[in-house]
């Protein structure tokens, strides 16, 4: 016959009082089975048989509590378990959805590109950022910021072009800006979408190397005037500056009167502001407002909004808030065009975060040094000669433009060692005279080799594998090798600043640059002060040329680290800078 409820509870109970008290976890299971059946027939009788159940603070601690408590425990995990895959998932979707924010580019459209600039003796490499402002007008938000509806369908200007070089320990920071109406070489570039070439030039100004098949083809207009290794690049068109600003809160700058600029639209009074949205383009877009009107004086306003703004990243203050934060991923994406190894939020956080290491009062900011271009000496400038190959040495040099670097000593902490018999010295020779714009020179490794032979140096072998780079260098991969590099260096004429330490060589390596290109006798560093502008009639490229690819060994000097005074150098932790308004945009 069938027990009653009561009858079961009795059974139930004797059964527990003769139990032993370690009992397996199929029977914890069964209890706590038969104990949630037990419950839901009570709660569905009108009336309970069995003894009354006991106060809760009375409850033996094996009861059914401890035993209810366990479930909800268990399936509380697993709630959270699910909860937390649910978050993954969606955290690898916004990833996945922030990547493909991201335009994506080639790096580099021209014929030739420079080889990576070498590790220093810890394996370290210096980075080269080339930013790039575009005035697209692609967008209805870009024509409302812009203006010029007409220019909708016009291909984009680079109106805003910035080198910035992090040095390879990541303890200082160098920007190089050179104004938009710098003429240039612009080199041959083929769009990698439509496969039209487009010819070498040096009649145009720098910010139309945009056109010529987009910014790889900027980057190479860079290279083949700097000689400097761009490593990335990254793009910003209107709307993306007015996005960003707002994203990190406002900028904060400076004006020393009241300005109003009719053309850019911005109007400011006297002291210092923070700008944000549609007032932070107006800012960096201004010309006439600022200095004599001219692009130089945009360049520098362009300098302090970016201290400005470095300042308000590195300090974390719209950072903390994952609202805030959220709209700076998405605004920083949605604004870039970036090249493809650039092209993650993975790789533009490295890129951030050393960036961030860089202490503010270790960022450099510079303008190209410039003279009147003799061809259109009322609109257009070029690189003034001496001193934008100053600029650009000390950057392919890796070398602070502050002055502040700390002496290398790469014999620190390595036994004194003499140098090796010139006969048992083995050295590598490599022809890196090729530029973006100039072929090799024939035969440079072959003949450099030869005359290191001719020296003593008997294992002096060349090597014709392509390389190029615009400053001859020799690197030795141990430390115990500098006596050896220095010999070949003495051997040869070249400074002691060309000789470095970096395990990336397997022997001692020259590279013959684009500063040597014919002759057996290193060009000896020029007088600064002999530095003169070009006559009258000088083609931009030729000036380049002069100042970068083909002698940009000129002007180096062991010893001379510092940014030319012609670069308006600014200290990134200059607070107190305040741009200068041009007396005709006062009000």
């Amino acid at each position: 016959m069938r027990q009653s409820s009561g009858a079961r509870n009795e059974a139930a109970g004797k059964a527990a009082a003769t139990a032993p008290k370690q009992r397996s976890a199929e029977q914890e299971t069964a209890d706590g089975e038969t104990g949630a059946r037990d419950g839901a027939e009570e709660a569905g009788s009108g009336a309970i048989s069995g003894p009354a159940a006991p106060p809760a603070g009375d409850r033996p601690r094996g009861g059914r509590p401890r035993r209810r408590i366990g479930r909800i425990l268990r399936w509380t995990a697993l709630g959270l378990a699910v909860l937390i895959l649910g978050v993954a998932a969606a955290g690898w979707f916004y990833y996945q959805h922030l990547n493909d924010n991201i335009k994506k580019n080639k790096l580099n459209l021209g014929d030739k590109q420079l080889d990576r600039s070498a590790a220093n003796a810890d394996g370290q490499r210096p980075l080269n950022i080339l930013l790039l402002g575009s005035d697209s007008r692609g967008s209805k938000e870009n024509q409302d910021l812009g203006g010029a509806r007409d220019d909708a369908d016009r291909p984009p200007l680079a109106d805003v072009q910035m080198l910035v070089h992090v040095s390879a320990d990541r303890s200082n920071m160098s920007v190089i800006s050179v104004p938009r109406d710098t003429r240039v070489t612009i080199p041959k570039c083929t769009d990698p979408d439509t496969g039209k070439v487009y010819k070498e030039t040096n009649r145009q100004i720098i910010n139309t190397s945009l056109v010529n098949g987009g910014p790889g083809c900027t980057v190479a207009t860079w290279e083949e005037l700097t000689g400097i290794p761009v490593d990335h690049f990254m793009m910003i068109d209107f709307s993306g500056v007015v996005n960003m600003a707002d994203a990190v809160g406002g900028v904060p700058v400076c004006v020393d009167a009241n300005v109003r600029d009719e053309k850019s639209g911005l109007q400011l009074p006297k002291g210092s502001h923070t700008i944000k949205g549609k007032q932070a383009l107006q800012w960096l877009r201004t010309r006439h407002g600022f200095e004599d009107g001219s692009d130089i004086g945009r360049t520098h306003a362009q300098h302090m909004y970016m201290n400005a703004m470095v300042r308000q990243l590195k300090s974390g203050t719209k950072l903390s808030d994952p609202g805030q934060l959220t709209d700076l991923a998405e605004a920083a994406t949605k604004a870039l065009t970036v090249d493809k190894d650039l092209g993650s939020v993975k790789a533009l956080y490295s890129l951030a975060d050393d960036i961030k290491r860089v202490p503010s009062n270790r960022i450099t900011m510079t303008t190209m040094p410039w003279a009147t271009d003799p061809q259109d000496p009322d609109a257009h400038v070029i690189p003034k000669p001496g001193d934008a190959d100053k600029l650009f040495s000390l950057v392919r040099n890796d070398i602070a433009l502050d002055g502040k670097d700390k002496k290398k000593d790469d014999k620190a902490g390595v036994p004194t060692v003499p140098a090796t018999r010139k006969a048992d010295i083995a050295v590598t020779v490599f022809n890196g005279t090729g530029t973006a714009v100039e072929p090799p020179a024939t035969g440079r490794g072959s003949d450099i080799a030869a005359l290191l032979v001719k020296q003593g140096f008997t294992k002096a072998i060349a090597d014709s594998t392509p390389r190029a780079q615009a400053d001859t260098t020799i690197t030795y991969p141990r430390a115990t090798q500098r006596a050896d590099a220095l010999a070949v260096a003495k051997a040869l004429g070249l400074p002691e600043s060309a000789v470095r330490h970096s395990p990336e060589v397997r022997q001692i390596t020259l590279v013959v640059g684009g500063d040597w290109r014919t002759g057996t006798t290193y060009p000896k560093a020029a007088d600064d002060d002999a530095a003169t502008t070009p006559e009258p009639g000088a083609s931009a490229s030729a000036s380049a040329s002069a100042s970068a690819s083909a002698k940009p060994g000129e002007g180096r000097k062991d010893g001379d680290n510092k940014a030319p005074e012609s670069s308006d150098p600014l200290n990134g932790a200059d607070t107190s800078a305040c741009m200068k308004v041009n007396p005709a945009n006062r009000y």
